[in-house]
């Protein structure tokens, strides 16, 4: 057949079949070579998949002159889709509801199963309860599934229920390394009608951060958890063709900057470039001089600087990466002959006339140690320049506290939180090992951190823990306080615990602009600790170092950092290690034994797990009585609303994030969420986080909107989850103001501004707002990720015309507001009193689908039909 792009290759004395994107493009005029390696991937997917499927072949001429197609859809299909436990047990939640339904209405619950392979990494819920101790892990781990025991119980029954499953267990790295290390095959292999076909891994995460696995040249990206399971289940996404802005790396990084500092130097020049839903893909001389950690650290943040993927063509490092993770050297092998083959192999004669949709460029050598915050991971701030930001405090008085029988006056600036924690840099040897190295060398010197800082270190794969015991440096970030408090994200998502006893106290009655630093890649306003105020992102031995300091009001290139044992002062260039003794480190510890040792067990190295007892069952026992887990009401709210006389629930300004909007960390006991549970018999020492509750829709949507750091401007006097309801004329919760709207029958509508749910892909952000009855967002731009879930929820999407906002067009939040659209544009209306005010909308059906799944009232009603046959 003309048709018929299918060629072979042999290695390892096999034979395999694979689709020659090269090829395709010939048989069209165009040239492999002047095509982004990520557009590759994508028109390799959708020329095997048109093979099989041939409703898919109507997307393949988008492939043609991509860069003048963005307005044409392509169909994506990964191969996998990871899960963490936060967003997959909703997930999964969701999945056993789904059953439910279908054998309700006669069908068989076991069509309801993942078509594709799944793995779940629990790393999401271990808190720091105890740190700065060797007491800390047993005892945070303990407490941990105590805290989880019915989520755990449902996972192990989802683990024994549901085809192509597979759960990570608890304490054994977080869900972006063991990707990285375990997981990604690079190159993958199936059998289909009797031959074995490669092709490129793909997949969805259900973590923002799932990009982190594009260092390694695999393309992937996070979603919601409904996208997520929607590619579970088999089901297409669309998106239209993406721009790629090609990033020109040149020169090599300075001896004194770390990868945390590069990728804090990227995220702030593609923020200013605009990469917001964009495709970035980084080529160029330098990447020779970018080790695999260092691409990860970078790829990871993609979420940061805004776009939908930070993609690494598969090179030789990618090969060196591969071989030191202990992959077998038959699959090291099959990648780079299929890489080499089919067009995927990084070739740098290339670069001259490869094509991007725009270009940007770096120059390692110019980046320099930084930090970013105090609120956004964009916002770069060089070392030198850390005091001035604490100088609108000067007028402020100090905290005098005692902490561990000792006083102190503390002063804006001074740390409650030091932690090295979160995927970015617990891939990184570099960037760990200079922090050991560090902690050496100020302990040495009789060096010690401040009793109010809280410390804490939480690797991201059990690999860390062992090359730091066996270089003997894990006992100098022990004294230090930095002893390891468990695997999984802890600090940088919320699950930092407590301060130090008497300042948390103290600052929750007295408020104070007390600071955090963190390793991580998340510093939103009220997400590492409702109780710090300004929160910085570092490398981890910038933590270790303004740690020492107790303050991030230093400038640590002249100040010193304290004073040794003979009272003289130390500073952080003494401290700071050679980049020889870091690569000595690495050479002589770092060994592919210590990652196949740590693999071959993986799934028994949790005897706590692999004990808990599980149901097997076709349909998931609900108990009525939970907390963590319950029968969510997807099915019952599909009844189509006329859209007239709906009431603003809120009406937010620029960059409110899913952490705004979706419920994370603590619970309090005040809270819509806390009352909920006091009246259910949980007393507040066990209300554990809202992350840990996602699988119970009654605290989650009561948690809806109600971060403490929210402004909503129909409140404008009240900070945190409340709005004025226009059915009492009186301020309430948010929560409450919706119920009510929902007894009266009367929809509502969120008013929004720029960036609205930008952050984490979390599903709980728009099924929320969906339970708590808004049937529609009006906002001047959206997150990618966010949108495509509220659709997914059958909330309908609409932006501004360019131009226009809430504020320009003399929206009070007062109006009623009704709605009439077509495909494209809705036409709405807002009166009140004084005015009635009349303004056209976009209707934000970016693919395809998105018209189907809003008719549907959400994918899941609409997945349940198709299973059906309905």
């Amino acid at each position: 057949m003309e048709d018929n792009y299918e060629k072979q290759f042999h290695v390892n004395g096999r034979t395999y079949s694979f689709y020659d994107i090269a090829g395709y493009l010939a048989a069209h005029h165009q040239q492999v070579s002047k095509m982004p390696y990520s557009i590759r991937v994508l028109l390799e997917l959708t020329l095997r998949h048109s093979a099989t499927k041939p409703i898919i072949k109507k997307f393949l001429p988008s492939f043609i002159d991509w860069d003048k197609n963005h307005d044409e859809d392509v169909a994506y299909k990964p191969e996998r889709v990871i899960l963490q436990d936060f967003t997959g047990v909703p997930a999964l939640v969701d999945l056993a509801a789904m059953r439910d339904e279908v054998k309700k209405r006669g069908g068989d619950p076991n069509k309801i199963n993942p078509d594709v392979p799944v793995h779940l990494v629990i790393d999401h819920s271990v808190q720091v309860d105890m740190a700065a101790n060797e007491q800390a892990f047993d005892f945070n781990v303990k407490k941990e599934f105590k805290r989880n025991h019915e989520r755990y119980t449902f996972l192990k029954w989802a683990q024994n229920s549901f085809d192509n499953l597979t759960i990570i267990p608890p304490d054994t790295g977080i869900i972006h390394q063991v990707n990285l290390e375990y997981l990604s095959e690079v190159i993958r292999q199936e059998k289909v009608n009797g031959k074995m076909v490669a092709f490129p891994d793909t997949l969805v995460g259900t973590d923002s951060h799932t990009t982190m696995i594009n260092g390694l040249g695999v393309l992937g990206w996070g979603v919601g958890g409904i996208e997520a399971e929607a590619s579970m289940l088999g089901q297409e996404s669309y998106f239209p063709m993406p721009n790629v802005v090609g990033v020109k790396l040149t020169g090599k990084l300075p001896d004194t900057a770390t990868a945390t500092d590069l990728a804090l130097t990227i995220t702030n020049l593609l923020r200013k470039h605009n990469v917001v839903g964009k495709f970035v893909e980084f080529y160029g001389p330098g990447l020779k001089n970018l080790p695999l950690a260092n691409r990860a650290t970078i790829a990871n943040m993609a979420p940061e600087y805004g776009a939908t993927c930070g993609f690494f063509p598969i090179d030789d490092q990618t090969l060196a990466y591969m071989k030191l993770t202990d992959r077998s050297p038959e699959q090291i092998e099959f990648v780079e002959k299929y890489a080499k083959e089919n067009g995927f192999f990084y070739d740098e004669s290339e670069d001259a006339y490869r094509h991007y949709s725009e270009n940007e460029s770096l120059d390692l050598g110019i980046v320099q140690s930084s930090l970013a915050g105090p609120k956004r991971p964009q916002d770069l701030i060089y070392l030198k320049d850390m005091p001035s930001h604490f100088r609108q405090y000067d007028e402020m008085g100090d905290f005098p506290v005692n902490v561990e029988d000792t006083d102190f006056k503390l002063r804006p600036g001074d740390l409650g939180i030091a932690a090295i924690t979160s995927c970015t840099n617990t891939s990184n040897p570099e960037v760990l090992i200079a922090a050991g190295l560090l902690a050496q060398k100020a302990v040495e010197r009789g060096l010690k951190v401040p009793k109010y800082v809280k410390t804490s270190f939480a690797p991201g794969s059990r690999v860390v823990t062992k090359y730091l015991e066996i270089s003997d440096l894990q006992k100098y970030l022990d004294a230090l306080g930095f002893n390891i408090v468990g695997y999984g994200c802890t600090t940088c998502i919320g699950n930092s615990g407590k301060l130090k006893e008497n300042l948390q106290s103290k600052l929750a009655d007295n408020p104070y602009p007390i600071a955090a630093i963190e390793s991580g890649n998340r510093n939103f306003e009220g997400r590492v600790n409702p109780l710090t105020k300004d929160t910085f992102l570092a490398s981890p031995p910038l933590v270790v170092a303004y740690a020492l300091a107790g303050t991030v009001d230093i400038d640590i290139t002249k100040d010193p950092l304290g004073n040794d044992k003979d009272g003289k002062p130390v500073y952080f260039k003494e401290l700071w290690p050679d980049v020889n003794e870091i690569s000595s480190v690495i050479h002589k510890y770092l060994s592919p034994q210590l990652f196949s040792t740590n693999y071959a067990n993986i799934f028994d190295q949790n005897k706590t797990w692999n004990d808990l007892p599980a149901a097997k069952s076709t349909t998931y026992p609900w108990d009525e009585k939970s907390t963590y887990i319950a029968n969510p009401p997807l099915f019952e709210n599909t009844e189509t609303s006329d859209l007239k006389d709906m009431r603003v629930l809120a009406k937010l300004g620029d960059s409110i994030t899913t952490d705004h909007i979706s419920p994370a960390g603590f619970i309090g006991k005040t809270s819509p969420a806390g009352k909920y549970l006091l009246a259910h018999g949980v007393q507040m020492p066990d209300f554990n986080s809202y992350g840990s509750r996602r699988g119970n829709h009654e605290v989650m949507m009561r948690g809806t909107l109600g971060n403490v750091r929210l402004q909503n401007e129909l409140t404008p006097d009240k900070l945190g989850g409340f709005t004025h309801s226009w059915l009492t004329d009186e301020d309430t919760t948010i929560y409450e103001a919706a119920m009510d709207y929902k007894k009266h029958n009367v929809d509502t509508v969120i008013l929004a501004g720029k960036d609205y749910g930008m952050g984490s892909s979390r599903d709980w952000a728009a099924k929320g707002v969906e339970l708590l009855g808004v049937k529609a967002v009006i906002a001047e731009s959206y997150e990618r990720i966010h949108r495509s879930n509220l659709v997914m929820m059958g909330v309908l999407p609409l932006q501004y015309k360019p131009g226009d906002s809430a504020k320009s067009l003399g929206l009070k939040g007062d109006e009623q507001i009704s709605i009439t659209r077509d495909d494209k544009t809705a036409h709405v209306v807002a009166k009140n009193n004084d005015h009635t005010i009349k303004f056209d909308t976009k209707v934000r059906f970016d693919a395809p689908i998105d018209k189907k799944y809003y008719q549907a009232h959400g994918i899941l009603p609409m997945m349940v039909d198709n299973k059906l046959g309905v």
